[in-house]
């Protein structure tokens, strides 16, 4: 079991990556990110009515459902605001990389969940990366003089750390689509005020309707994946491994976005990728 729910897990960091890359080429991210979650949510809600009008759930269970969707509309307004700011292979790091220090711990302090030595090793090796990806030097350049980016970009990595945390509680009472739902719901209820008042979903649906198909289908994909993942390993052993979609994102940012600081980035990927295999043999 543990060795599929790391690959679904695996899987689910490329998926996210490559949504990301669209969603930061996109002409308009808030419009991007409203318009590729509407069908997956529409198809889901008969599901989540159903399940909530058959079965009596208990106040808890209501209680972290409004937990999640609230911090998914706090996701929502903080990534789109990132990928204004900065690049794909310079902000997914920081966000990314906030939740993988964050995350393991939480399992272990509060959900009863451990990690070896080994275990411990591999996430420090992957935090010195991903700082070192993130290239903190950048400070000196005029563009990056500003600390919002890197503000905006630990806040992304804070409320994923917040919603992975929230959800694996919710799984006891809902099932992975059920729950996807309501996140994509909460996200959803976050931008549609701006969204509808720019119009600009409009233009972003006529000028990359292809791409937005694609990620349609690979945003709710990517989080669907990692929720089944974590309902057949603890949560502290395969949330790190989700973060190869740093090592993706780097990639993607450098030879499909033509980033910069390619090769000090690419061989800290490979630090994360072999940290990662640590985590998951030895974890």
């Amino acid at each position: 079991m543990l060795v599929f729910a790391v690959f679904l897990v695996l899987f689910s960091g490329l998926t996210h990556a490559v949504w990301n890359l669209f969603a930061k080429r996109s002409l308009n991210k808030a419009a991007f990110l409203w318009i590729i979650l509407i069908p997956t949510t529409i198809f889901l809600i008969p599901l989540v009515v159903s399940k909530l009008i058959s079965k009596a759930l208990p106040w808890q269970a209501y209680v972290l459902i409004l937990i999640t969707m609230l911090i998914q509309g706090c996701y929502a307004f903080m990534l789109t605001k990132a990928y204004d700011l900065g690049d794909l292979s310079q902000m997914y790091p920081i966000m990314r990389g906030t939740s993988t220090l964050l995350v393991p711990t939480i399992g272990v302090a509060f959900l009863g969940e451990s990690l070896s030595v080994w275990g411990w090793f591999g996430i420090l090796c992957m935090i010195v990366s991903f700082f070192i990806i993130s290239d903190w030097s950048f400070r000196r350049s005029k563009r990056a003089r500003s600390s919002k980016p890197i503000l905006v970009a630990f806040g992304v990595g804070l409320c994923t750390t917040c919603y992975v945390f929230v959800d694996k509680l919710t799984l006891d009472y809902l099932s992975p689509p059920e729950l996807l739902c309501l996140g994509n719901l909460g996200f959803l209820l976050a931008l549609t005020p701006a969204v509808l008042r720019s119009g600009k979903w409009k233009v972003e649906l006529k000028a990359n309707w292809r791409v937005i198909l694609m990620g349609a289908v690979l945003s709710p994909g990517s989080y669907l994946l990692f929720l089944f993942a974590m309902n057949l390993a603890p949560m502290a052993h395969i949330s790190p491994v989700r973060e190869i979609g740093t090592v993706f994102a780097t990639l993607l940012g450098i030879m499909v976005l033509k980033e910069q600081q390619g090769m000090k980035r690419i061989a800290s990927s490979a630090t994360i990728a072999t940290a990662i295999v640590v985590i998951s043999l030895f974890g």
